[in-house]
């Protein structure tokens, strides 16, 4: 027998669950980690269902830990994540030995992430005057799914398990997982619970703790970090404004959790993209989330741009849409496929249009900030391969603009960052068709092509003047072809279709184009006053696409939602391009959302105004933490400090402009040519700056911005 959805769509079989089939929703959900491990669980703790888990290289080690009382009701009273790879969880027992209305016996859950081990301790205490005799329940399952199925929403069935040296454990051809407890509990089998009867006299407390290890039959994709090898110094921040603080610090936390390391060379670094679904190695991910950290150090820049390299397109590959010279998408295990309706992605995958020019970028940054001559010299045939491909491969109809295609009919239809199926429209809600050539990814060509040149004029390698007439020739084709006009006034359209139409929606890609050198200074101005018109500015970010265009969906992945790292560069570009009132206002916005969000900026979230609500409305499938979204609070910051280094040259440029909302102002843990910086603005925007020894300091008076925009 089957019944009609709720929405009258399709038969649902009786009995199952409605939702079977569809995305796990993650909005209310904790996420612990410490890479390449992590727990996603309900804000009370429990393991339950969904996308609920214990997780291990890309598969699910524990699909259910529930504690119960037998007999007994347990009411959350609050918790959630501390740090990134800890979390405790608070529930009374209701009715338990109370002599009055107070509660009187709680269940404490303190939950630790390390590489491949969960651990739990459960303490019962008796706070109340009467003694209490309880009996706590364990249930405890696996699934052993590999990530896409979990966030395919199919219904999975638990594998069967056993009892092993009072332990229970579970095993599949990838994954061998075994669960502990201590004190071990009355006879536990595979199909009952754990058990334990406690009696505890007023006072009295019993702990025990859980402990589940998760390890792989085969050698890691990508090891752990070693500890204590993070590449930079804790940053810190004190302004006037403590949600700002509270995200730079959570977003640290969060990002050296999701730290990853090359197992050609564990030395080396880079973060993944985050958790749930892309804890692994994504190359446009890891690239600006390096780029963004490079006031903290050049070391992880450094370890993101090698373990790259390493992996860098040498030959034609169809299947995988590798090219020579090309830099890949992403990397997952080969039983962890990509699929979906016309989706099959192979493990090693390089359907990425923007991944190959931001690493030249970063590499050019990282120099900037003091990478030092010989790790980048290294590099530089791995940045020439890169040109290569943006001249060579990336135009694949020879119009001269970088854009994609998906020659398989299996692989990504977008290969920009906005890579949903839908994301790329017109103003009237069609969509584009490819090859598509996409407005920021012609920013991103001509900021590597300018790099490059930098690079190789200093390190005295040929090229340089070729590469610095092909950008200038790329920025005269783009003013002449993406220009377009609407009651507005002029602005550039979010790329070109297949037959070279502009596509003319109005979207949060002009932040991409700003500072990056491929506008004058009035095509500048043009784009700031848009980016801060209500369409896109919702006071809590950018949207993706204007409110006003046709398809707008404010929980659309990439159609009206918001995107924190989306604002972060539109907030450096502003910067960068002179429009730092209009940079400060959308970080004044993130910073209110970041509050919102327990000062764990997600994903992306919906692109509801704030004229709508007090409060930023979640995407209920959006991952947190996220590598990118956790980098964009130093990137906020670098951007409102006016920070820009020059380390070959000796010197570092600081333009602060800081409001009466944030100054004073301190920050340290900084760097620049591997020394440390800090500096600190004063509430009359006095900026004082301790520089290494051999960097000229260029600065200006912080102009301070009136009014309270962070509010």
């Amino acid at each position: 027998m089957s019944v009609k959805s709720p929405d009258g769509s399709r038969p649902v079989e009786s009995g199952a669950e409605p939702t079977a089939g569809l995305q796990p929703f993650l909005h209310d959900a904790c996420v612990t980690l410490y890479a390449p491990s992590f727990a996603v669980s309900r804000p009370d703790g429990q393991l339950s269902g969904g996308a609920d888990g214990f997780y291990h290289g890309d598969r699910r080690a524990l699909s259910r830990l529930e504690v119960a009382v037998e007999g007994v009701a347990l009411a959350s009273v609050g918790g959630g994540v501390q740090g990134a790879d800890r979390a405790v969880f608070r529930s009374v027992l209701r009715g338990v030995a109370e002599a009055t209305p107070d509660p009187a016996v709680t269940l404490i859950r303190a939950r630790a992430i390390a590489p491949g081990r969960l651990t739990e301790r459960l303490d019962v205490v008796n706070s109340g005057a009467l003694p209490a005799e309880v009996t706590l329940i364990v249930a405890a399952e696996t699934d052993l799914a590999p990530m896409e199925r979990v966030k395919s929403g199919a219904v999975l069935r638990p594998v069967l398990g056993e009892v092993a040296l009072g332990a229970l454990a579970w095993s599949g051809p990838d994954l061998a997982v075994r669960l502990t407890a201590t004190p071990a509990p009355d006879a536990p089998t595979p199909a009952a619970p754990l058990r334990w009867r406690i009696a505890l006299a007023p006072g009295e407390r019993w702990s025990a703790e859980l402990l589940c290890a998760a390890e792989e039959s085969t050698p890691p994709l990508f090891p752990p970090a070693a500890p204590g090898s993070t590449p930079w110094r804790r940053p810190r921040l004190v302004s006037a404004d403590r949600r700002f603080d509270r995200w730079v610090d959570q977003s640290h936390d969060d990002i050296e959790r999701l730290l990853l390391a090359d197992p050609e060379r564990p030395a080396d670094l880079f973060v993944a993209a985050g958790a749930p679904w892309f804890a692994t190695l994504f190359g446009r991910d890891a690239l600006w989330a390096a780029r963004m950290l490079l006031p903290l150090g050049t070391s992880l820049a450094a370890g993101t741009l090698r373990t790259l390299a390493r992996r860098q397109g040498t030959s034609h590959e169809a299947e995988t849409q590798e090219q020579p010279g090309k830099i890949l998408h992403e990397v997952r295990h080969a039983q962890g496929d990509r699929r979906g309706p016309g989706l099959s992605l192979p493990p090693r995958y390089f359907g990425t249009v923007d991944a190959t020019p931001l690493w030249v970028c970063l590499l050019h940054d990282a120099w900037r900030w003091g990478l030092p001559a010989d790790e980048v010299e290294a590099l530089l045939p791995h940045a020439e391969a890169a040109l290569g491909w943006m001249r060579d491969h990336a135009d694949a109809d020879g119009d001269g603009f970088i854009e994609y295609i998906d020659t398989t009919g299996r692989g990504l239809a977008n290969q920009g960052w906005k890579d949903s199926g839908d994301s790329i429209r017109f103003r009237d809600g069609r969509q584009a068709e490819a090859p598509i050539a996409l407005c920021e990814v012609q920013a991103y060509a001509y900021e590597a092509a300018q790099g490059a040149a930098a690079l190789l004029r200093a390190f005295d390698r040929p090229g340089a003047d070729r590469w610095e007439e092909w950008a200038q020739r790329l920025k005269s084709r783009f003013r002449e072809r993406f220009w377009v006009q609407d009651t507005h006034g002029p602005y550039p359209a979010v790329a070109l279709d297949a037959e070279k139409r502009p596509v003319d929606s109005v979207t949060s890609g002009f932040g991409h184009l700003l500072g990056t050198g491929l506008l004058d200074p009035e095509e500048s101005a043009l784009l700031a006053r848009r980016l801060a018109g209500p369409d896109l500015d919702a006071g809590f970010g950018l949207r993706t696409l204007s409110a006003t265009s046709g398809g707008f969906n404010p929980l659309g992945y990439h159609t009206g939602s918001i995107w924190p790292h989306d604002t972060a560069i539109a907030v450096h570009g502003l910067a960068r391009a002179g429009f730092p009132d209009a940079a400060a206002s959308l970080a004044a916005g993130l910073i209110r959302a970041s509050d919102s969000f327990g000062a764990r900026l997600p994903e992306l979230f919906a692109g509801y105004g704030a004229d709508e609500s007090r409060h930023p409305a979640p995407y209920p499938a959006s991952c947190h933490p996220q590598a990118w979204a956790a980098a964009s609070s130093v990137h906020v910051l670098r951007s409102l400090l006016g920070l820009e280094a020059d380390a070959p040259g000796g010197t570092l440029t600081v333009a602060a402009r800081i409001g009466h909302d944030l100054a004073p102002l301190r920050l340290t843990g900084l760097a620049v040519g591997g020394a440390p910086l800090s500096l600190a603005v004063r509430a009359d925007g006095t900026v004082d700056i301790e520089a290494p020894a051999g960097i000229a300091v260029h600065r200006s008076r912080a102009d301070a911005v009136r009014g309270s925009r962070a509010g």
